[in-house]
């Protein structure tokens, strides 16, 4: 099953604030799958809007690099349809 965590959404400043005081770290991605398939140690997604305009941090860049380096493979989705085949291309063929 996939995991989520409190590192995505818009955040009022107070509440972002709590969050940073907790451990939050900018740019990490929305879901993680962690299951090795193929190459692969497990599967990150950073979820976007369907908005054409909608990129990735400087953050999620970084985050992005790092676990590509380090073994896990991942996606940058446009909605739930990206994220649904992303999981399943995963999980069937290690892709």
């Amino acid at each position: 099953m996939a995991a989520s965590h409190p590192n995505g959404g818009s955040r009022h400043p107070i509440e972002a604030a709590n969050l940073k005081r907790q451990g939050v770290k900018a740019g990490v991605p929305d879901l993680f799958l962690p299951y090795a398939s193929g190459k692969y140690h497990g599967l990150y997604i950073e979820m976007k809007s369907t908005d054409k305009n909608a990129r990735l941090s400087k953050e999620q860049k970084e985050w992005r690099d790092g676990l590509i380096e380090n073994g896990y493979k991942f996606h940058c989705c446009k909605g739930f349809e990206a994220a649904k085949e992303a999981i399943i291309d995963y999980l069937e063929r290690g892709e």
